[in-house]
This record gives structure tokens, C-alpha cells and sequence, in this order.
């Protein structure tokens, strides 16, 4: 039998975006934390270590039929996410690897060590079919631990080589570190970047998404990658009302200014355990804000904290939620960030051939 547990911490653990790790909903037993005493108004806040684990993958790429996401395939080369973003979509799939949703998915990492020579036998099956693949659809391919494990880098050289469509989306600046392979792609018309700047503000960026890239190192990715000629949007994702959203058109036109082509947002979702640890960190973080967010919230999501429903999940129903599309249209507009994409393309796609195979007996 598994044994769970849920903490609450008494002081924010340093550098980290939940402020509880509850029991993930499939565990057997659960533990509560109590105060008996001995927790004095002095101890400061604890320090929670990184601790990353090899995942043995049997296959990369992932697909969904979702008619929100723009995308079918794609590839996570890592669960969990040290970024610590409070508001992250993906927390709730801690679960099903028996940890918690909370401080656990920023700290408890999985890498998949395996990734680029599990996708190079993808790619060459005869069958295989080519579909733009995307890159970070569910936890950031450029958290802080890539600088050393180059999972994603790796991923990114196979695509290269085989000369396939892919897309990028990410919050760090480390995805300038890969430019030379970002640019050479985007030149034949097989790469796109989404970069997500979510507040410009430095402090609540510090405290909404701890351990990210600052608003600045992300606007210098944009700039960095347009300047390499790679098509670059910038993701203002989530829009939180009452929180961020009064920054959305600020973001869109910084982002314009740095050389983004293009732009998208996302309201907020708040689906299992992230309502809980979301207004955990309203209370802690926003005490001031956090009913009015939270009532901003219900009304564009039918009085619930959330709508899983396809069509409304994204963008949410109601006054408040069509003011923020209307003001995102507008902005988009005005900044010059509405402009359709040229579709990536898919007929460049070739098996590179291997050492041995008979079109190297003609030296081609």
C-alpha cells in the first residue's frame, strides 16, 4: 500500500511556486501536517532540493485529439517542471506518477534520457506519416536542468537531420542556446517559436512563476530569435483577470517591438488540484486581490473555478471573458501581431541515410 501525504507549509519554501504538497488523488493513505508546538514564528523557510529521475520511455511522441490545442503530436521531454509556475496546467499528471500535484511537480523531475534515439526510430518506420510535431505542449522543454541533460536540444538535432516540421513553446531564455539549430530549420520554412511572457512585472513574476526566466530574458528571447530569422509569437498566457490582464496589451506591444510576428492568449484554467493550490497562493501571495480574482474567475467559468467543456476551456464564457478577447483582437490588431502564419512545411521530410546504405556505394 502507498502512503501519500499532505503538507501544508508553514513558510513559503524558498524558491518555490506551491505553498502545499496535498496527496495525489490516486494514493491510498493520506498524512496531514499539524502545528504541535515546536514550529516558532522565526523558522524561515525551507530549502526543497531538485531531485531528477531517468524515465525509460518506449515511445517520444504523444498524440491528442483535442480541438483547443492546434496540434496532434508532440513531445515532452520531461514531466514535472522546476519553472514552479503556480498556475501550470500540467500539475495535476503528477498524480498518476503516485506524487502530488503541488510542491512535488517542481521538485520531483522525470527525464527521458532515450528521447532523440527513441524519436530517429520513430521517423524512420516506412510508415511514419509526418505531422508538425510540438515541442513543450505539456511541461517546459527549457527548464533549468536542460543547461546540463540537452534532452530537448537532442530532440531538436533529430528533427533537423530529418528535416521535419516542429514547433516550440517555452518561458526560459535557454532556447537561445539552440538558435543555430532553431534558424537553420526556420529557413526551410520548418520551425516556429512561441515564447510565453505571462506579467512584466518583475515581483509578481518572481512569485507567480519562481524559478522561469524574468520578464526581460524572455522579451531577449523573443529578439534573439527573431533576429536569427525564426518566426517567433509571444503566448500572453494565462490571462488572469484582476491579476495580469490589465498588462495584455503592454506584453503584445513589447513583444511586437522585440521582433514577435504573431500572438496568443490563454484565461486561466484551474482544473483538480489547481484551484486548491491556486488560491492557496492567492491567500498567501495577494491576500488583498485574491476574492475579487477568484470571483473574476467564476464568472467566466458558469460559477465554478473551471470549465473543462472543448471551446470554452481556452477562453471561458460570459462578460468578463469576452471583454478579454475583444481587447486581445485589438491589441493583436494594433500591434501588428494578426498576421496569418505560412503553414510549416511537410514535403521536405526525407530518412537521412545511414552509414551503409546503398546510396553511399554512389558517394551521394
Amino acid at each position: 500500500m502507498s502512503s501519500g501525504f499532505t503538507s501544508q507549509i508553514p513558510n513559503a519554501a524558498r524558491g518555490r511556486g506551491a505553498r502545499s504538497n496535498a496527496t495525489g488523488r490516486y494514493e491510498t493513505q493520506v498524512r496531514e501536517a499539524f502545528d504541535d508546538g515546536w514550529t516558532g514564528d522565526d523558522d524561515g523557510p525551507g530549502q526543497i532540493q531538485t531531485t531528477l529521475t531517468a524515465e525509460k520511455a518506449r515511445v517520444i511522441i504523444s498524440h491528442n485529439d483535442s480541438p483547443d490545442v492546434g496540434f496532434s503530436a508532440s513531445i515532452n521531454p520531461y514531466r514535472g517542471c522546476e519553472h514552479g509556475c503556480i498556475y501550470c496546467y500540467a500539475r495535476p499528471a503528477h498524480a498518476y506518477m503516485g506524487l502530488s500535484p503541488g510542491l512535488d511537480f517542481e521538485s520531483k523531475l522525470f527525464f527521458k534520457p532515450e528521447a532523440a534515439k527513441l524519436l530517429e526510430a520513430e521517423l524512420s518506420k516506412p510508415r511514419y506519416k509526418p505531422e508538425f510535431i510540438h515541442i513543450g505542449g505539456n511541461t517546459d522543454p527549457y527548464q533549468p536542468q536542460e543547461r546540463s541533460l540537452r534532452v530537448t536540444r537532442g530532440v531538436i538535432e533529430v528533427l533537423v537531420r530529418f528535416r521535419h516540421a516542429f514547433t516550440v513553446i517555452t518561458k526560459s531564455a535557454l532556447i537561445l542556446r539552440d538558435v543555430d539549430l532553431l534558424a537553420e530549420a526556420a529557413a526551410e520554412g520548418l520551425a516556429r517559436v512561441a515564447v510565453s511572457i505571462t506579467t512584466l512585472d518583475r515581483k509578481l513574476a518572481r512569485s507567480m512563476e519562481p524559478r522561469a526566466a524574468t520578464p526581460q530574458r524572455r522579451l531577449d528571447a523573443v529578439r534573439g530569435l527573431s533576429a536569427a530569422g525564426v518566426p517567433v509569437s509571444v503566448m500572453f498566457a494565462p490571462c488572469i483577470p484582476g491579476l495580469n490582464d490589465h498588462e495584455m496589451e503592454a506584453v503584445l506591444e513589447q513583444a511586437a517591438e522585440a521582433g514577435a510576428s504573431g500572438a496568443g492568449y490563454v484565461a486561466l484554467r484551474l482544473p483538480m488540484e489547481i484551484k486548491d493550490l491556486f488560491r492557496e497562493w492567492l491567500e498567501s501571495d495577494h491576500p488583498d486581490r485574491a476574492r475579487r480574482v477568484m470571483s473574476l474567475v467564476r464568472q467566466m467559468r458558469g460559477g465554478k473555478d473551471y470549465d473543462p467543456e472543448w471551446r470554452q476551456r481556452m477562453r471561458g464564457g460570459g462578460p468578463v471573458a469576452d471583454l478579454m478577447a475583444a481587447r486581445f483582437k485589438a491589441a493583436q490588431r494594433k500591434f501588428g501581431l494578426d498576421r496569418p502564419w505560412e503553414p510549416l512545411s511537410m514535403e521536405k521530410f526525407r530518412v537521412p541515410p545511414k552509414a551503409g546504405d546503398q546510396i553511399d556505394l554512389f558517394g551521394t
